[in-house]
This record gives C-alpha cells, structure tokens and sequence, in this order.
C-alpha cells in the first residue's frame, strides 16, 4: 500500500478548521503506528513537514486515499481529488456525509462520523491535550499626558517579538468599557476573563493588578521613559518582574515568560495579592476611623 492522507487542509481556501488538523495527526499516527507507508497533502498554507502537493502528484502514485475529517459529498471540490487519482481505493474517517450511502458510495472503508447508516464521536477526543500557555495580552493606547516619554509603540514591538517567538495562544484583552474591542460589557467581565489566563503581559497598571489579585503570573511594561505608575505599583506590589523603555531586551522578556509559567511564579503572585490586601485593610479601617472623626 501507498496512502495518501487527505482532507480539507489539501487546498487553501476550503475553510480549514483546528479539528481538521488535529484529526490528521491522529490518522497519521495510527498509520505510523502500523508500520505502514504514506505521504500527506497539505496545502503550503499550513505548513507541514515533507508534505506534498497532491496537483503534481502522478495519478497513479497511490494506491489508497485516506480523506480525513469534515463534511464530505459528492461534489467540487472532492470530485477533482478522486477523479485525479481513479485508480486509487477511497477510505473515509471522521467524515460527515452530505449524501446518503444508498445513492452514493466510493469507499472501500468508511468510519463515518455520521452517515445515513451510523455516528460515531469525533476522533480529536484521542488527541492529547495541548500543553500550550494562554496569554492575556492587555495594551495601553498611547498615553499623550506624558508627551516625548511615552513609549508605548517601541515597547509594544518588543512584546510583539517576544509573542512570535514561540508557540502561544494570545487572548488580547481590552480594559475599557465603552466601546470594549472584545465585546466585554463589564468590569466582572473582563477580571473573569484576565483570571483564566495562564500569563499575562500588560502595559495597562490595571492589568498588572488585576492579573496579581488573581494570582495570575504578570509581565508588566511601563512604557513610559523613566517609570511611571506602573513602575511604582509593581515596587510596591513587591512583585520582581518590571520592565520600563530603557531596560527592555529581547532575551530579557524571554526569560521572564518563562519564569511566570512556573508553580513558583503562581505562587508569588498569590502572596502578592495577600499582601496587597492586608494593606489594603488597615487603609481601609484608618479610612473609616478617620472618616466618622470628621463628623465630630
């Protein structure tokens, strides 16, 4: 046998979904596990190593087609696949056929993930869980009450740098309340969300807050030369990670990253936010006594 692995990833603009990908890889792992032969048409759009172009490929390459994933009928763009390589056996996994099995069958094998005979569960449930960080990223606008000393789109160049540097799911998150660019309508809202964060990198002193106050890891950039109030909150948050416009360097970042994915860094923010708090309560009985004074 000679299979080529297929599906909606083997063209470019045929809406390629996260479930597509990661029923591939599992297909793929189960023919290796077999010990059996194979290649894999993806399209150049997702990049894939050693895979082929299925275009190029003479007709009579393969002796089976395993088409993987996604809805499945009797149709453009499907029919140009088969008809290219006639010859070749179709197998069918995880598919959802668009036409009943009564009127129209090419398989030689199917395990359908629903069909006019049978459904059966997506096969992604035996992929193992991604151990990939989810990043909060909380940027500030461009601040002009501190004129030539903000800094703001050097620092958000270097954070982009950091962010291309390796495999992260980013999550920006937008603090404001009016006109909120992710559709959050409410300050719970958005610490609800800041709170599920693995990380977060903010330029924002509210994001720095309230990541600490959830116990959430935080890089905090004051992008302004000199230090500003981010930099005299996190000094007073005892919190050991800032950077400001004149200390920032690629590797500097890198290494702070990966500092907040550690159970070390989780644990000092949580005693960052005790801390705070404790504080916080004896302002807060200072503020009342003193408050009531006035009244006399």
């Amino acid at each position: 046998m000679r299979i080529l692995v297929a599906g909606w990833f083997s063209w470019e603009d045929m809406g390629t979904t996260a479930g597509d990908l990661i029923a591939r890889d599992i297909v793929c792992d189960w023919l290796r596990e077999s010990g059996l032969e194979f290649e894999i048409a993806v399209h150049q759009r997702f990049p894939y190593a050693d895979a082929v172009d299925w275009t190029q490929a003479a007709s009579d390459r393969y002796t089976d087609i395993i088409f993987v994933c996604g809805p499945f009928g009797n149709g453009y763009p499907v029919t140009n696949m088969l008809n290219h390589f006639s010859s070749a056996r179709l197998i069918g996994v995880d598919l959802s056929l668009l036409d009943s099995l009564e009127n129209w069958n090419p398989f030689v094998l199917l395990y359908e993930r629903d069909s006019s005979r049978a459904s059966n569960p997506d096969i992604t449930f035996l992929a193992p869980p991604p151990q990939i960080p989810v990043i909060g990223l909380i940027l500030a606008h461009k601040q002009k009450e501190y004129g030539v000393k903000s800094k703001h789109e050097s620092v958000n160049k270097m954070i982009e740098n950091l962010l291309d540097s390796r495999q992260l799911a980013i999550v920006p998150i937008d603090t404001a309340i009016l006109e909120n660019q992710g559709g959050l309508r409410t300050e719970g809202e958005i610490e609800s969300l800041i709170s599920k964060m693995d990380v977060v990198i903010t330029t924002r002193l509210h994001g720095t807050v309230l990541a600490l106050k959830n116990g959430i890891p935080v890089i905090p950039i004051d992008p302004i030369a000199g230090g500003a109030k981010i930099s005299l909150q996190v000094k007073t948050l005892n919190w050991p990670i800032l950077f400001n416009p004149d200390n920032i360097m690629d590797k500097s970042l890198e290494d702070a990253l990966d500092y907040c994915l550690t159970f070390s860094a989780k644990q000092k923010a949580k005693q960052c936010a005790l801390e705070a708090v404790s504080k916080l309560d004896l302002i807060k009985e200072k503020f009342l006594k003193e408050i009531k004074e006035l009244e006399n």
